[in-house]
């Protein structure tokens, strides 16, 4: 008989439990704001900040995590400084000859050709004209110049250096050093 009651209690203890679930309305939420987060619009108003909008600049002086800021200057003068003075910092084995041929094709190989030749296909169709040849003899480019002119840009030519992160543009430099030395043969 004991147990009997045991049981009877247990499925009397369960199934009120089971019964006051109800799956259409929702449960209680303790703190709220801890699961549902207050959203902000990025360029809405806001008194969080003394100048009333919500987007704010970053604090003077930061740059992005992983970016080396590059110190020499966009002139004629800064072009000749790293011409003379700027080298490679990648190491041999750093050199990846497949990404960076990858790289080029993508963002150079369009006006410059793919073998560096001034043949690209916009220079083809007449879009732009006047690429100069990598083996051209008024060109005297190496590592530092072209890393220079892949940062800043030059003549017609466009900044690459919010497409290709510093490493990106060292492998660039690499391999048209290698496309110059191959039109040179």
């Amino acid at each position: 008989m004991k147990h009997l009651i045991k049981i009877f209690v247990f499925v009397l203890v369960v199934s009120s439990i089971v019964s006051c679930k109800k799956d259409s309305r929702p449960n209680y939420q303790f703190m709220p704001n801890m699961y549902e987060p207050v959203p902000y619009e990025a360029y809405g108003e806001s008194t969080a900040f003394a100048n009333g909008v919500e987007a704010q600049l970053p604090v003077e002086g930061t740059i992005p995590r992983g970016f080396t800021p590059f110190e020499i200057a966009n002139t004629t003068a800064g072009y000749e400084e790293a011409k003379a003075n700027l080298v490679s910092p990648l190491a041999a084995g750093q050199y990846d000859e497949d990404k960076a041929k990858d790289l080029y094709n993508i963002y150079c190989g369009i006006c410059h050709g793919n073998k560096g030749n001034g043949q690209g296909n916009l220079v083809k169709r007449e879009k732009i004209l006047g690429i100069p040849s990598y083996d051209d003899a008024g060109r005297a480019i190496n590592a530092g110049s072209i890393y220079h002119t892949i940062y800043y840009g030059k003549n017609a030519m466009g900044s690459y250096a919010n497409q290709l992160n510093e490493e990106e543009r060292w492998q660039v430099v690499a391999y048209v050093l290698t496309l110059k030395a191959d039109l040179e043969k």
